[in-house]
Formats: structure tokens, C-alpha cells, sequence
């Protein structure tokens, strides 16, 4: 029954042929990439102990970020992202660079690091610990029935 309709409606053989095609793409992944780093031959340009925050921006560009507490550091981030179908992005490669200045913003050190060094890091962040732990609600509200004072309320 098929076979006549594919060979009786050529119209209906494209829209199969376009409905395969377009299945087929949509598995094919798509590559984006995020921020900058400077190359090998621009970096070799940086004379340690020489180079000053204004010259370093000069020759390779203002950073992705810098030092956030003290300032002593920029940071140049490059990431290279597979997207593929309804599936998670990964990230393929990521390099960074980090230049670090001394008191006087005189480069100190120019660092570059990849994917295989990173590591996870834990944030943790404080919480405000709170009187209510290990009571349920029913708890909570039937203890407060002999805490309320209508009188209170009048004045």
C-alpha cells in the first residue's frame, strides 16, 4: 500500500525525503565560542618584571575580568561549546590566561591553564540558622496558642 502511494504522489516521496533529512540535522552539532585569549606570539610580547596594567592592555587587549578582592590579576577566559539536539551543552576546551601584577602593576607572572587543569570548586555560603529546626508546623502552632495575649493587640 505504501509503494503505491510513494509511487503514485512524487509529492508525498519529498516531504518523506525533506521529514528524513531534516531528522538527520538536527543531530548535528553546533559549536559556539565565548571570550578571548591571546595567542602564544602576542603573550611573548609581555616582558616580566617590565610590562606595566596600561602596556599589557595596550598589546593584547582588555581582559575578560580581573581581580575582584585586590585587583592584582587579569584574566583572560576562552570557551568552546558543543550544542547538540535537546541534549546538554558540554563544553569542548576552555583556556585562560592569567597575568599577575605586583603592588606596583608591574607584571609578576603570565600563566596559561586548559580544561584538564580545571577542577570543581565548592562554593558554600552562609545560612542564618533558625530556632525552628525539628518541629513541624503543627508543632509550631500549637505551641504559640499560650503565647498570645488579645491585650497586646489594643495597644
Amino acid at each position: 500500500m505504501f509503494a503505491k502511494m510513494f509511487r503514485h504522489y512524487p509529492v508525498v516521496r519529498i516531504a518523506a525525503l525533506c521529514l528524513v533529512l531534516g531528522a538527520l540535522s538536527a543531530c548535528q552539532a553546533v559549536y559556539r565560542n565565548h571570550g578571548h585569549v591571546p595567542t602564544p606570539e602576542d603573550l611573548a610580547q609581555i616582558k616580566i618584571g617590565v610590562d606595566t596594567r596600561d602596556s599589557v592592555g595596550e598589546t593584547i587587549g582588555a581582559p575578560s575580568s580581573s581581580g575582584v578582592l585586590n585587583d592584582d590579576g587579569y584574566y583572560y577566559v576562552a570557551s568552546r561549546i558543543r550544542h547538540r539536539g535537546a541534549m546538554r551543552p558540554q563544553v569542548v576546551t576552555r583556556s585562560l590566561v592569567a597575568i599577575s601584577f605586583d603592588q606596583r602593576g608591574v607584571v609578576r607572572n603570565v600563566e596559561r591553564f586548559g580544561l584538564e587543569q580545571g577542577r570543581l570548586v565548592v562554593l558554600e555560603r552562609a545560612v542564618t540558622s533558625s530556632s525552628v529546626q525539628n518541629k513541624t508546623f503543627l508543632r509550631q502552632l500549637l505551641g504559640n496558642l499560650g503565647n498570645f495575649n488579645p491585650g497586646n493587640l489594643v495597644n
